[in-house]
């Protein structure tokens, strides 16, 4: 089972569209069997698959305080081979619960142990460092850093990267590894193309081929609920999404 997660402490990144649509992709396109969790307290993965999160009885916060198995918190969406295991408000109370527990930055690892018959998952995180982007990292073994492409860019890709480091000295883990930065919201201008040579130049290794532009159709898509395939599988931004997925499957190929 590989585990994505998309990581970027700044907001506005594209980072939960990134997530929901290329795990939607997986399950489409590839017949995967694929899970979307959300670590976000915003709900936005739910929201944006069409969920009513407020609502939901079972959500990824009480399968971290230990009141459920992952299995019981899990939903199907209108995609085959596609589920979720949403988030909401109450998430926001799960670092005070855990502050005095030892296992406090590892218990999505711990609960994704517990999970079977998925090829893939897909963990959407918080806009902020903190004991849930912190459960996020070490639940993970290949990190995505979708980054919007503005003056701190690179500054916060490094800072994620050595926080990354860090936890996996303090848990000692060795599983996990950073996949793939994919440049986002791009415009055709000259500080955004600096951008891209900046983060070329210093992470060669990791610079998606393609990236995502701004584009409507993407963002209509998600106010409807729905993924790009399901909206506007013909659009650009479906191709946008399309050419990282399917890069992402060639890496890992």
């Amino acid at each position: 089972m590989i585990r994505f997660a998309l990581i970027n402490e700044k907001g506005g990144s594209g980072k939960t569209t990134l997530n929901v649509n290329l795990a939607s992709y997986f399950a489409l396109y590839k017949n995967s069997k694929v899970l979307i969790i959300d670590m976000d307290p915003q709900g936005q993965s739910g929201k944006s698959l069409g969920f009513n999160v407020r609502e939901l009885e079972h959500t990824i916060y009480d399968v971290l305080t230990w009141e459920i198995s992952p299995s019981q918190a899990i939903y199907k969406t209108r995609i085959e081979n596609l589920d979720l295991l949403p988030s909401n408000k109450r998430l926001v109370n799960f670092p005070y619960d855990v502050k005095d527990e030892s296992d406090r930055d590892i218990r999505l690892r711990k609960a994704l142990k517990k999970l079977k018959g998925y090829d893939f998952v897909f963990i959407d995180s918080p806009p902020s460092l903190g004991v849930i982007s912190f459960n996020v990292m070490t639940a993970s073994n290949k990190i995505i850093i979708p980054v919007s492409l503005n003056y701190l860019a690179l500054d916060g890709t490094a800072e994620i990267m050595d926080t990354v480091e860090q936890l996996k000295k303090t848990n000692h883990l060795r599983d996990i590894s950073f996949f793939m930065i994919v440049p986002m919201l791009y415009r055709r201008t000259r500080l955004a193309n600096e951008i891209i040579n900046t983060l070329e130049k210093h992470f060669p290794r990791l610079l998606s081929r393609n990236k995502i532009s701004m584009d409507v159709k993407i963002d209509e898509a998600q106010s409807h609920g729905l993924t790009i395939w399901e909206y506007a599988p013909r659009s650009r931004g479906a191709n946008m999404m399309k050419e990282i997925a399917e890069e992402i499957w060639e890496r890992l190929s």
